[in-house]
């Protein structure tokens, strides 16, 4: 694997090591993710569909910030060259247009023998969280 100013390898991690993103949801993100992701509910596209739901308003895709945290493990922490093993995910509230979502991972566990680093994993909205879950990673090791 080649060194990239993000690469953070197995040996450096450290318990509550962590990383964070912040993205702002609009529509055209909802409508490019329905688009790559080919769920196209109207609670996410149509906004006189959602005015009828509990939402009143379209919502974000749920897996739109899973996307977020995947987008911190492959680009800030571990970095290029992680893989992912496992990852849960409970939604506590919904993500709306305009809303902007802070992901913050952080190193929970850490598995030498295997090269495995388990991380808790939240997205929030000023503060409140509207996902949470934790992820485990293969990452690797320093060249020798």
């Amino acid at each position: 694997m080649a060194d990239t100013p993000n690469s953070v390898y197995f040996e450096d991690l450290s318990l509550g090591l962590e990383a964070s993103t912040s993205n702002t949801v609009t529509a055209d993100v909802i409508s490019v993710f329905a688009d790559v992701s080919g769920d196209h509910n109207p609670v996410h596209v149509d906004a006189d569909y959602a005015a009828g739901t509990i939402f009143k308003e379209r919502i974000a895709h749920g897996m739109l910030s899973a996307a977020y945290i995947s987008a911190v493990f492959g680009m800030k922490l571990p970095g290029p060259g992680a893989i992912y093993i496992s990852q849960t995910l409970a939604f506590k509230a919904p993500v709306k247009i305009g809303d902007e979502v802070v992901t913050t991972v952080k190193v929970a566990e850490l598995v030498p023998e295997k090269k495995r680093a388990r991380f808790d994993c939240v997205c929030t909205i000023n503060g409140k969280p509207v996902v949470t879950g934790e992820a485990v990673l293969m990452v690797p090791s320093r060249p020798a």
